[in-house]
């Protein structure tokens, strides 16, 4: 990596550089896909992450704000905070120094509550850093990075979530292998609704763990069952067969049911779901708390969404997933 170029980069005092990125939501996989068993997961596009890079005073060093937190941390003091992680990985990765600068981050992805927040905080924050240097990254460079900084967060983290916020696309992941991208055949509506409770992907991620270690051959049993649900439930979608992805929805969450990882918060918000005409409805993400998601018919998505708020539902969110991604 050229260092006179990065310098070259960083001699306009006025140059500013914005990158955001999406949520995401898993449709059907979690926890499985931490045992090698694929996902299916979707970018939530009406809720980002979004960071900016400005110059700032000499010899002030890198300065991250994080608006939502009401945090400030320099990279020299937070070595090992997600936050700054992810600006040394990305200095590490082009071979620079590190600048005179301020970054600003803005999230309106709630924490802890399976829709990426932490992945989207990262990319964003690698994608503005490296472009702001000169080196604008490939989905593929930022997806690695993150991926480390994900280490922090969930300890054994499966790579979905970088996957998907870096990639902008419906995915289909293995872990260990490339992700590849599909495409439904036509357009649907999810509903997402957030318990209000706080659900860090790391516990729920050690505690199947445990379960795992204690039972090992009952939970593997459960694992390839969910993984076989997830081929099923990507046909479904490529197909246009969204009934028959409710249907699939509903035996994940039994399955995630039978691990423990379900809660009566989450139980609430599904069955008010699913009484009110929803064609599936499960949990998404770690569990415990967090997101549930449901998929019904177009004229029953705005009663959907009543119903969950009705429940207890803290937040609603409404996305499409749509036929190009």
């Amino acid at each position: 990596m050229g260092v006179f170029r990065i310098r070259s980069a960083l001699s306009n005092p006025m140059m500013e550089t914005t990158a955001s990125s999406p949520g995401k939501i898993i449709l059907v996989g979690e926890h499985a896909v931490v045992y090698g068993q694929p996902a299916l997961a979707v970018p939530v596009n009406e809720v980002t992450a979004t960071a900016t890079v400005r110059s700032s005073t000499v010899g002030s060093g890198l300065i991250i704000q994080a608006i939502n937190l009401e945090q400030e941390l320099t990279l020299a003091q937070s070595a090992s905070e997600g936050l700054a992680r992810a600006a040394r990985l990305t200095l590490e990765h082009l071979g620079a120094a590190e600048p005179d600068v301020l970054i600003t981050i803005n999230s309106t992805i709630p924490p802890a509550s399976g829709l990426g927040s932490g992945a989207a905080v990262s990319a964003a924050i690698i994608r503005s850093l490296a472009t702001y240097l000169g080196f604008p990254l490939t989905n593929s460079e930022t997806s690695a990075l993150v991926f480390e900084v994900e280490k922090l967060y969930h300890g054994t983290p499966s790579g979905i979530d970088n996957t998907v916020v870096c990639y902008n696309r419906p995915v289909y992941f293995v872990r260990g292998s490339p992700p590849e991208i599909f495409h439904p055949k036509h357009s649907f509506s999810i509903v997402i609704g957030d318990t209000g409770v706080p659900s860090p992907t790391r516990d729920t991620v050690k505690a199947v763990r445990t379960k795992w270690e204690s039972n090992p051959s009952k939970c593997d049993a459960i694992f390839s069952e969910i993984g076989a649900i997830t081929q099923l439930a990507r046909s479904a979608i490529v197909n246009g067969d969204i009934l028959e992805l409710g249907v699939l929805l509903n035996r994940n969450q039994e399955l995630l049911e039978l691990l423990g990882v379900s809660s009566q918060e989450l139980h609430n918000l599904i069955t008010s779901a699913l009484d009110m005409g929803a064609f599936g409805a499960k949990l998404s993400g770690g569990g415990g708390g967090g997101n549930m998601i449901a998929i019904g018919p177009e004229d029953r998505i705005e009663a959907i969404r009543r119903s969950l708020l009705q429940a207890g539902a803290a937040r609603v969110i409404s996305s499409i997933i749509g036929s190009q991604g």
